[in-house]
């Protein structure tokens, strides 16, 4: 038995509402486990929230889950929901902390909108020239491999609020004709009919941990680890291991186009792709393996790593400024 029902589990997350769709997903799961839980949800807006601007001037994207880590490790919180893609993968975990339980796996692909109203349905419908907006140098490099004509820009923000600036209902500098936006995200606010094309991994390949939410907490919280680790899914966990093995090995920084899928496949064997690029899609790397005899994650990611660092993915990583 948890001793859960006589103490109160504080949740510490970003206060997007997307964020807070996911914590209200987490806490529904852990009430059919402890019907009694009492939960505090503890909202934050950190400061990479706050900065608009490009994140790697402030330290890269892991600054939003670095805020609700310090508060995690000085005992603040008990608990976090992060989404695994903003994890940063380049450097160990923080002191003390870890992902007792990974949910399974969501939706991974990402999606091409439009402005309300436009009859345009993919991106081939787009002219030569045409804004388009994304948050992740990920997806710039790859719609710039088969699309170097499109003028691809920044637009960070809140799910809704970069809809808000594609509609034209929340101002910007730039008309924007389209946005790629995860699928996921999309779902977890109830804005998926908004999507008009939805890119295959081989148009598209996912971002190393997309789709999935870790649950962490204190290493040495033994009754919040025994709560999380009931919800663990042992199958993502097993695919994000394989990835972030991976992403880990490659050193890439926040400014690095990297990303990477692992599946199991049918017959129980992982499947792990992983391609470098350079910020504009021209130059790239890719490497494909399977789990073979051992099905090792660990050992998949590190092959795929080796691989890629073979072709030059480390020239490409340097070659960007960050």
């Amino acid at each position: 038995m948890n001793d859960f029902p006589a103490r109160q589990l504080r949740i510490g997350t970003r206060s997007s509402p997307m964020a807070l769709a996911q914590v209200a997903q987490v806490s529904d799961l852990l009430r059919k486990i402890e019907p009694d839980l009492d939960i505090e949800v503890v909202p934050v807006t950190t400061e990479a929230d706050k900065w608009q601007g490009d994140l790697a001037q402030l330290g890269g994207k892991g600054l939003f889950v670095k805020e609700i880590d310090t508060m995690l490790q000085r005992g603040q919180v008990d608990m976090a929901v992060h989404c695994i893609k903003d994890v940063p993968g380049d450097v160990p975990m923080p002191r003390g902390l870890i992902f007792a339980a990974y949910l399974p796996r969501e939706e991974v692909r990402d999606t091409l909108l439009f402005p309300a109203g436009s009859d345009r349905q993919t991106l081939d419908d787009l002219p030569a020239g045409a804004t388009v907006a994304t948050s992740a140098v990920r997806r710039k490099a790859q719609i710039n491999r088969v699309r170097p004509d499109l003028n691809v820009v920044r637009v960070r923000g809140a799910i809704g609020s970069r809809v808000e600036k594609l509609d034209g209902t929340r101002k910007i500098d730039t008309k924007l004709d389209a946005m790629i936006l995860a699928r996921a995200g999309l779902d977890r606010i109830d804005i998926a009919d908004r999507a008009r094309q939805v890119f295959t991994v081989e148009e598209v390949l996912p971002a190393v941990g997309a789709g999935a939410l870790g649950l962490e907490c204190r290493k040495d919280d033994d009754a919040v680890a025994h709560l999380l680790q009931q919800l663990n899914h042992e199958k993502t966990m097993t695919e994000i291991t394989a990835e972030r093995v991976m992403l880990h090995g490659l050193r890439g920084h926040c400014n690095s186009p990297i990303a990477g899928y692992c599946i199991t496949e049918p017959d129980g064997q992982l499947s792990l792709r992983g391609m470098v690029f350079s910020r504009d899609g021209s130059k790239f790397v890719h490497a494909h393996f399977w789990g073979e005899s051992l099905n090792d994650p660990a050992v998949l990611g590190s092959r795929v790593c080796a691989e890629l660092l073979r072709q030059g993915a480390r020239d490409i990583i340097e070659g960007i400024p960050h």
